[in-house]
C-alpha cells in the first residue's frame, strides 16, 4: 500500500456525519460561541499550513464558520458543504485551536506538519521493470488465448481470474476509480478501458478536471498505473491482463507531484467526494493518509483528519460507492493492545510513539464500511509484510511476496502489471492486494448491478476461500523467528479475514 503501503445526497449529510463520528467512538464536543465582534485578521506570523474545519452542515452554520475562518487568518481553498468539511490555508499558528472554539465547528486541525511550500508512498522494495529480453522469455510461455505476459501473472490463476474472464470480464457500466499517484491512460493496456470523464486531480484539495490532470507527474509516480493495470488491463493481445478486463478504470490523483508523493487528507476528501459525484461504483485506496500512519483521537489535529476523511467516505457509501483499502505493510497486528509507530509524521521529523490501534486509526482502511485487505503470496500464505488483525481484516488478495516463489518464467513472487511509458514491472505490497479485491468487487457489481456497498462487501466475504490460520508458527521471511500470530478459525481469522477473494465465483 502506500506505506506499502493510496458520494451523497444532501438530505443524508447530517445523519451520515453523526453515524460516522459515533461509530469511531467520538462525538462533536460543544464549542463556545463565536464572539459578536470578530477578532482582527492575524498576521502571517508562522509557516502556512493546510487545515480541515469540520462543521454542522446547515447553511447558516457554514456561512458563520466561513466568516470566522477569515477572521482568524484563514483562506478557504474548498468547501464541501454537504458533509461540512472546509479546506483552509492559514499562517496563523493558533488557527486550529481558535477554530475549535467557534460555534458550529465540530473538529478542526492541521493536515500536515510541514509548510505548504514543502510537498508518500513507498513500496516493499523498488519497482522491478521487466526488460525486453525478459518479456520475450515470458511471451514464449504464453498459452493459447492468454495475453503475451500472462504466464508471469500467477495472481490471476490464484483467484480464478483467468477463467472468470472467459465467462464475464465485467461490465462497461462499472467503474473502479484508482485514488493514487495518477494513472498513465496512454498505456496500451489501460487506454481501452479508461474513463476520462470520471477522472481528475485532487492534489490541491479541490478537483481539477483539466484534460490529463489525472496523469502521474513523472515515471517515478508509477504506483497508480500499476494498480490500474491489476484491475482492468484489457485483454487485447498486448502485455498483461487485469482481474476485471471488461470494466472501466478512472484515475483520481491525490499524491503530491514531488518526490515525497504524500497523500494529504484534503486531497483524499476531494477524491471520495469526486468519485461519488461522478458515478464511480468502486474506489481503490492503496495508501494511508499522510502524515500520520495512525491518527489518534486524543490529538485534535489527527482527530480532525479522521473526521474529515470519514465524512467523505461515508458520503460515498450513501451514494453507492464501495471503497476498498490496503491494510498496510508494517506487519502490524491491528487488533493488538498497542503498536509502535516510528514513522510519523512523515512530512517532517518522525518521532517514536506507542499507539492503541483501537483509538488510533490507519486512514482510510480502518474507517467503517471500508473493505480492509491483507496480502498473500503465491503459496496462499500471508505475505511477510502484510498487516493483519482479527476483526479488522475483511478479506485478502494476492499482493506478492518475494519469499514465496512461483514456477513462472521470471520466478518472481511479486505482482506483474503496467507502468508509465508503456512499460511493465513487478511490485509487492498490500497496495497490490487491494486492487485485486476492488476488481473482484467490480465483477460482483457487474453481476449484481443493484447491490449496495454493504451487500457487495457481504458478497466478497461469502465467495472468499479461507485457508485458516497456519498449523504451526508463522515465519514469513524464513529467518527462524515467529513474525506474527494468527487468531481465529477456519471461517474468520486475523490473517485473511473471511478469506482470499475468488473472481471465478464472483461471475458464476
Amino acid at each position: 500500500m502506500v506505506h506499502l503501503r493510496s458520494r451523497r445526497r444532501l438530505a443524508l449529510a447530517v445523519p451520515v456525519v453523526l453515524s460516522l463520528t459515533a461509530s469511531l467512538g467520538f462525538l462533536p464536543s460543544a464549542a463556545s460561541a463565536t464572539p459578536r465582534t470578530a477578532p482582527a485578521v492575524h498576521a502571517a506570523d508562522g509557516p502556512a499550513l493546510a487545515y480541515v474545519v469540520n462543521t454542522r452542515t446547515d447553511h447558516r452554520t457554514i456561512a458563520s464558520v466561513r466568516r470566522a475562518i477569515a477572521a482568524h487568518g484563514g483562506s478557504v481553498v474548498a468547501s464541501y458543504d454537504r458533509i461540512g468539511v472546509i479546506v483552509v490555508h492559514s499562517a496563523n499558528p493558533d488557527f486550529g485551536k481558535e477554530m475549535r472554539a467557534v460555534r458550529g465547528v465540530q473538529s478542526a486541525g492541521a493536515t500536515r506538519t510541514a509548510p505548504l511550500s514543502a510537498a508518500g508512498t513507498t513500496d516493499e522494495g523498488a519497482v522491478q521493470v521487466l526488460s525486453k529480453a525478459e518479456a520475450a522469455k515470458v511471451e514464449r510461455r504464453a498459452a493459447a488465448g492468454e495475453e503475451p505476459l500472462e504466464a508471469d501473472q500467477w495472481d490471476l490463476k490464484a483467484i480464478g481470474a483467468d477463467k472468470a474472464a472467459r465467462i464475464d470480464p465485467g461490465s462497461r457500466k462499472v467503474t473502479v476509480a484508482v485514488i493514487d499517484t495518477g494513472v498513465d491512460d496512454t498505456h496500451p493496456d489501460i487506454a481501452p478501458n479508461f474513463s476520462a470523464s470520471q477522472s481528475a486531480s485532487c492534489v490541491s484539495g479541490k478537483p481539477d478536471t483539466t484534460y490529463g490532470a489525472w496523469r502521474p507527474a513523472d515515471a517515478d509516480h508509477y504506483h497508480g498505473t500499476h494498480v490500474a493495470g491489476e484491475i482492468a488491463a484489457a485483454r487485447n493481445g498486448i502485455g498483461v491482463a487485469g482481474v476485471a478486463p471488461g470494466v472501466k478504470v478512472a484515475s483520481i490523483t491525490v499524491a503530491q507531484p514531488d518526490s515525497t508523493q504524500l497523500f494529504y487528507p484534503e486531497s483524499v476528501v476531494c477524491a471520495f467526494v469526486f468519485a461519488a459525484d461522478h458515478g464511480v461504483e468502486i474506489t481503490n485506496n492503496s495508501y494511508y493518509v499522510d502524515p500520520w500512519l495512525y491518527n489518534c483521537m486524543d490529538d485534535p489535529d489527527q482527530r480532525a483528519i479522521v473526521d474529515a476523511v470519514n465524512r467523505a467516505q461515508l458520503y460515498a457509501q450513501h451514494k453507492g460507492t464501495l471503497s476498498v483499502a490496503s491494510a498496510g505493510n508494517s506487519n502490524d497486528d491491528l487488533d493488538a493492545d498497542a503498536l509502535t509507530d516510528a514513522s510519523s509524521p512523515d512530512d517532517s521529523t518522525a518521532v517514536t510513539r506507542t499507539v492503541d490501534p483501537h483509538k488510533c486509526f490507519d486512514v482510510p482502511t480502518q474507517l467503517p464500511g471500508v473493505v480492509t485487505v491483507s496480502a498473500v503470496g503465491v503459496k496462499g500464505a500471508k505475505s511477510y509484510y502484510s498487516s493483519y488483525g482479527k476483526g479488522v481484516i475483511d478479506v485478502a488478495g494476492p499482493g506478492g511476496d518475494k519469499y514465496q516463489i512461483p514456477g513462472t518464467p521470471s520466478q518472481n513472487g511479486r505482482i506483474l502489471s503496467t507502468l508509465p511509458n508503456n512499460q511493465y514491472g513487478f511490485l509487492q505490497g498490500t497496495s497490490m492486494a487491494s486492487p485485486h479485491v476492488a476488481a473482484v468487487a467490480a465483477l460482483l457489481k457487474s453481476t449484481h448491478p443493484h447491490a449496495s456497498p454493504a451487500q457487495l462487501q457481504a458478497l466478497l466475504k461469502a465467495e472468499a476461500d479461507n485457508p485458516g490460520c497456519p498449523a504451526g508458527p508463522y515465519d514469513g521471511d524464513g529467518d527462524g523467528v515467529v513474525d506474527a500470530t494468527c487468531v481465529g478459525g477456519k471461517h474468520v481469522n486475523g490473517f485473511y479475514g473471511h478469506g482470499v477473494v475468488n473472481a471465478l465465483r464472483a461471475v458464476r
